[in-house]
């Protein structure tokens, strides 16, 4: 049977935190990455921590958002982790994208669509004429002439971006329940997979409070 496959969003700079969450989500029914956002790779003991982890799907969520020249830099700068997917903005151009990929080696480059905290009034307010659906479609085809190797999207637009872009897709905003905290754009985890996500982003519904106990009803959700 095909695991599902969820990173676990490591939103601390609480390093025993960290640990905690790496040792208690070693559960064989489901295939477990960890990703990694700014306040954990830019703390005091973050990066090192990264560096010494073994055995580990590792997400670097830099979103990164420059010039191609420093865009290219970063991915250089961050290949010393060894780290398996990173992050960067789609709104930072073709030229970008392109030059990224070209260095991007072994790391598996995601372009960031519309973040999953936006919805169509908040575009409005930053000066797009584009709803999200239609945006979050042309950034898709953008990603897919960049040749890159994956696309973060919310979950609702998952099925317009597999017309356009045939590689992997990653969706944050997942909930267990009506508590959508600071994202506006959300799913639950079984309706995500229904749709064509192929990894899912978790954070506080399984980190915050009893981590066990919040797998296992993870679990029991997609099992129904």
């Amino acid at each position: 049977m095909k695991k599902n496959k969820i990173f676990i969003a490591c939103d601390s700079k609480n390093i025993s935190k960290i640990k905690k969450i790496i040792k208690v989500t070693q559960n064989s029914k489901i295939n477990f990455g960890y990703k990694f956002g700014l306040e954990f790779l830019n703390s005091k003991k973050g990066r090192k921590f990264i560096s010494n982890l073994k055995n580990k799907i590792i997400f670097a969520d830099l979103k990164i958002h420059d010039i191609p020249n420093t865009c290219v830099s970063t991915v250089k700068a961050i290949k010393d982790l060894r780290i398996n997917y990173l992050t960067m903005h789609i709104s930072s151009g073709l030229e970008a994208l392109k030059a990224a990929k070209k260095v991007s080696g072994k790391i598996k480059l995601i372009g960031v669509t519309v973040l999953t905290s936006l919805n169509d009034k908040s575009l409005k307010e930053i000066g797009f004429n584009k709803n999200v659906k239609k945006l979050v479609q042309h950034q898709a085809r953008l990603a897919n002439k960049a040749k890159l190797d994956a696309i973060v999207c919310s979950a609702q637009e998952v099925k317009i971006v597999k017309k356009v872009f045939k590689k992997e897709i990653i969706t944050p905003g997942i909930r267990l329940n009506s508590k959508s905290h600071d994202q506006k754009r959300v799913l639950t985890p079984k309706q995500a997979f229904k749709n064509g996500s192929d990894w899912l982003v978790i954070g506080r519904p399984i980190t915050k409070g009893n981590i066990k106990k919040n797998i296992k009803n993870l679990i029991n959700h997609l099992s129904k």
